[in-house]
């Protein structure tokens, strides 16, 4: 799915590409910017980087639980 930006009609084929409106993909994206800015293993491939498919998971997870003021963090 995507919104409806004209130059995904030139690489995705009509049969599988499916279009909706701005409104429907703006909340994901501010979920993967929440991501991206807090997990630095989402931002750069240089030097942070998850090596460990189930660490993604729980950095992931602990986070979500953070903002959803599940757990609280000590520093």
């Amino acid at each position: 799915m995507t919104d409806h930006w004209r130059a995904y009609a030139e690489f995705l084929p009509e049969t599988i590409h499916h279009t909706q409106s701005k409104a429907e993909t703006y909340t994901v994206e501010g979920y993967n910017s929440i991501l991206r800015h807090f997990l630095a293993r989402l931002r750069r491939k240089t030097k942070c980087y998850t090596k460990s498919l189930e660490m993604l998971k729980y950095s992931v997870l602990l986070l979500m639980k953070h903002r959803n003021k599940e757990i609280a963090i000590i520093s």
